[in-house]
Formats: C-alpha cells, structure tokens, sequence
C-alpha cells in the first residue's frame, strides 16, 4: 500500500523540500500550495499530485480537505508547513488575524477533517513551529491582537508560532494520534519577504540561516522514521527532542483552552476527536 504524505505549503522553500525528499523516499506526495504554476511545477518534478489551496480563505480550506478525502482513502503523514508573517494588522475574509489563520486555524480545520483518514492509517502529523514561540503570549480573550501590541507583526508571529506547539499537543491528547510540533531552523527562503518585519528577522538571523533543505531534514525524519521513541507531542529543536519551549506549552490547561478557543473560531467539535 503506498505511503501518502499531504504538505501544506510546498510550493517552494521548506515545503518543496520536503516534498521533494520524501518522494525521493518512495513515499506518495500531496503538494499543496497557494501559487498554482509553483505548487505544479513542484508536483510535476516529483510526480506528486498538486492541490491549490490559500489558507487565508477557509472555505478554500475545507474543500481542500473535500479534495484530499475523495482522492485518498487513507493518508500516513500531513505535515503542516504552510504559514507566515503578516506586518500590519489584517483580517482574513473569514473574520480572524491573518498570522494566527495562516499559522493555526486553517492547519486545524485541515488537520481535523483529515483525522478520519489519518486514523485509518495510524498516520503522524508534523507541525511547522518556530523557536520564536519562546518569546509568545497567549491571551485567550485577544488571540487576534486587537488590544496588544502588534509589534510589526512580530508578537502575533511569536503567539501564533506558541500556539501551533498547544494545537499540536491537543491534537496528541484528543486523538492519539502522533503529533510532533517542530523548529526546523532558520532558513534562507522568501518566508516572511513581504513584511517589514519578516525582513528583519532575516536580517538579524543571517548568521544562523541555513538552507532550506537543511530546515527540510527534521520534518522529513518526523515523517519518515517508523519509531520516534518519544513521548507524543514533544516538541523537537531541529532533530533534537524536548528542546527548549515556552513554560506555558506544557501547561494541561491552556492547551485544552486554546483549543476550545480556536475551534469555537472556526466551527470545530470541541468534543468529538474529529469535525461533524
């Protein structure tokens, strides 16, 4: 039976990276991307099957989790790289801070309506986090930074980044399914490019940049290692387990709040395992 990997944000960077390696590895790859010639060009060098998807748009979304169910009857990794920087305070059309959209919500209403053929699978899913996260705050009553300091962008980042880490770890709690958030590094891609803010920390970062299939190397082995040996929803610095995270990622509560937060957002079941 062939091995399906789903990629969110592969149409370059990071992403493509992944892709490109685990079907070098044999496995079958789901591209999903925004930019519809990048996101083909990368499927077509792999021979990957290309989906379209902006997640600032989460009706886009939930039909890309249509899409995905009806071409697949079960799906082994979905890794949830697509994300980004937003550098003046935006709304989606759906309502929500583009930072926390882009980062967290739309990767769960994806991730929750996958978790079916995840399940049929035994499948893992892998989470784009960032070491940023260290520096995030999380307040349950102003997730979309109405009230707080906007920062360039940079404190949505960070919270958002925190809160891929708590959605990731609900994920393990709810569902038992295996579910690793990860820092891949500072990588030298076009992430972040369109904001004053994704510029800076590129710049301030240069001297730690690494490649982007060097950043693509820890997703690739969450992925791809059959036995992790570690606890479900430990946080990985690189290919390094239990790196250093924020003190309120391993608080029992704010993870089972954030994630009644975030799915009252966008129309999730807090209580069942998966979207009715």
């Amino acid at each position: 039976m062939d091995r399906i990997a789903v990629v969110t944000g592969a149409s370059n960077g990071i992403g493509a990276e992944v892709a490109q390696e685990l079907a070098r590895r044999s496995w079958r790859v789901a591209v999903v991307g925004r930019n519809p010639e990048r996101t083909k060009a990368v499927a077509g060098k792999i021979g990957g099957t290309p989906f379209i998807c902006d997640f600032d748009r989460l009706d886009e979304v939930r039909g890309l989790a249509q899409d995905l169910s009806t071409r697949f009857d079960h799906i082994d990794a979905l890794v949830n790289n697509a994300g980004g920087i937003v550098g003046k305070h935006s709304l989606s059309v759906d309502g929500h801070e583009l930072t926390l959209q882009r980062n967290v919500l739309a990767g769960a209403v994806l991730t929750e309506r996958l978790i079916p053929h995840l399940m049929a699978a035994r499948g893992r899913v892998i989470h784009t986090s960032s070491m940023a996260s260290r520096l995030g705050r999380i307040d349950l009553e102003d997730l979309s930074f109405t009230a707080r300091r906007y920062g360039a962008g940079w404190w949505p980042y960070a919270a958002a980044k925190l809160g891929v880490i708590l959605y990731a770890r609900s994920l393990a709690q709810r569902t038992g399914l295996e579910s690793y958030p990860v820092h891949p590094g500072y990588v030298r891609s076009g992430f972040g490019a369109e904001s004053r803010s994704g510029r800076m920390i590129l710049a301030l970062s240069g001297w730690m940049q690494i490649s982007a299939e060097a950043g693509a190397a820890p997703l690739v082995h969450l992925v791809d290692t059959p036995e992790l040996g570690v606890a479900n929803g430990t946080y990985f610095d690189g290919l390094t387990p239990d790196g250093p995270t924020h003190p309120g990622a391993a608080d029992v509560d704010l993870i089972r709040a954030y994630w009644r937060k975030i799915a009252s957002f966008v129309d999730l079941s807090v209580d069942q395992p998966h979207a009715t």
